[in-house]
């Protein structure tokens, strides 16, 4: 009896925790997916504090052991690191340098260069360049962010020490893993696999309406996250790549009306819209040498790759599987589509990102629905019958799918 007692007091337990610890897992992965700067901050403040010790007296924990070099540099980049998040406060009204520049990936846009860019920025440049770029610098919104600074000479070689330090040991952002949907389907399937034995073997529970109705909501559960997860294999909805400049379609197309041909200059005749060198961006950033968000750190960038002849490394964001063939100049030029139709308001975004999902049943769905120019177009002249019906009034529209844009040799050959 008291095994039996124990073991249902297991079984209901273990039942508690799946349909009760849920929604705070959802909230954790919700702000762990929106972290901002001063999360970032935040979270590491109790980490640094447990590893240099917090004490009333800074100056006598620093006081280490002078012939133990070894444990003299650990104590420094503790120091160092003190200094960064802003947890060795100065004189006067000054943010720390972890508020501007996030040393962890985040999902919202920063325009301030990241702690790893900053780092790689200085690796091969002197204590003497970060002091100009702290105390003295030269662009108006850096010197807006760094004003009333007044770091010491040690200061100075401490936060060099913690740069080098942390461009040699990352070589892009470390970003925080989101296991949530994993570990709710190990629970789901943990919770399925103890109703069943308990049905079938042990029957420790008596009510068997109880185990029916959790293998149900469990076998439901679980299939509809494989189909789903199986369906999403290959498509990026919602993908958002941090690229190697911070360039902003929403100033450079809304607020400069740059026209979008004036970079995608080969949309109209060519299968991709293409990208254009930086060549094209000098035209402008010749003369504009600092933005009015990013200050010139961005700008900086494409004039020390023409400098150096190395190729932006911009990451593609819309990718297809490589057996589908998809032509720019076919939908653009012969198709008159506008570019949000499949890219989405890109006027609007900082960052670019992917808002449809591209899959196979999205383009069949426009091929059906969507009407093409079709008397307007001279593509479309050499189809009389179509013509024709459409000036008997046989048919009131021209859709992709009528002149064989479902056929599947279209994208597949």
């Amino acid at each position: 009896m008291c095994k039996a007692n124990c073991f249902r007091g297991l079984y209901l337990t273990v039942l508690n925790i799946i349909l009760f610890i849920s929604p705070s897992i959802f909230s954790y992965a919700a702000e762990a997916d929106t972290v901002t700067t001063t999360d970032n901050q935040d979270s590491l403040t109790h980490i640094i504090n447990n590893q240099a010790g917090t004490h009333d007296d800074h100056n006598d924990y620093y006081q280490g052991n002078t012939h133990d070099e070894h444990h003299g540099f650990d104590l420094n980049m503790k120091k160092a690191e003190r200094i960064f998040y802003g947890l060795y406060q100065q004189e006067g009204n000054t943010q720390s340098c972890a508020s501007c520049h996030n040393t962890f990936a985040i999902d919202t846009f920063n325009w301030n260069p990241s702690a790893l860019d900053i780092a790689k920025l200085y690796v091969n440049k002197t204590e003497d360049d970060l002091a100009g770029t702290l105390l003295n610098p030269t662009g108006k919104v850096t010197s807006k962010a760094h004003a009333n600074y007044n770091f010491s000479e040690e200061q100075i070689q401490l936060l060099k020490g913690f740069l080098d330090k942390y461009s040699a040991e990352h070589e892009s952002l470390p970003s925080k893993p989101n296991i949530t949907q994993t570990l709710i389907f190990i629970g789901i399937t943990l919770l399925f696999l103890l109703a069943l034995v308990d049905l079938l073997f042990t029957k420790k529970v008596r009510l068997r309406a109880l185990h029916l109705i959790i293998i149900l909501f469990c076998l439901v559960y679980n299939t509809r996250v494989v189909v789903e997860e199986a369906i999403a294999l290959g498509r990026q909805e919602n993908y958002q790549p941090e690229q190697p400049i911070k360039f902003s379609h929403e100033i450079h197309v809304q607020q400069n009306n740059i026209d979008c041909r004036y970079c995608h200059s080969t949309v109209d005749f060519s299968k991709s819209a293409s990208i254009p060198p930086a060549n094209t961006c000098l035209n402008c950033h010749t003369l504009i040498r600092e933005g009015s968000h990013s200050g010139a750190f961005e700008i900086n960038k494409i004039h020390e790759a023409v400098e150096s002849g190395q190729p932006i490394e911009w990451v593609k964001v819309h990718n297809l599987p490589d057996h589908v063939y998809f032509n720019h100049a076919q939908h653009v030029g012969a198709g008159n589509l506008d570019c949000a139709d499949c890219h989405g308001v890109v006027e609007e975004m900082h960052e670019v990102r992917q808002v449809s999902d591209l899959s196979m049943g999205w383009c069949l769905d426009c091929h059906r629905t969507n009407e093409i120019q079709f008397t307007s177009n001279k593509y479309y002249a050499e189809f009389e019958k179509l013509h024709e019906d459409l000036k008997a009034g046989k048919i009131d529209k021209v859709t992709p799918e009528m002149v064989g844009a479902t056929d599947c040799m279209k994208c597949h050959y």
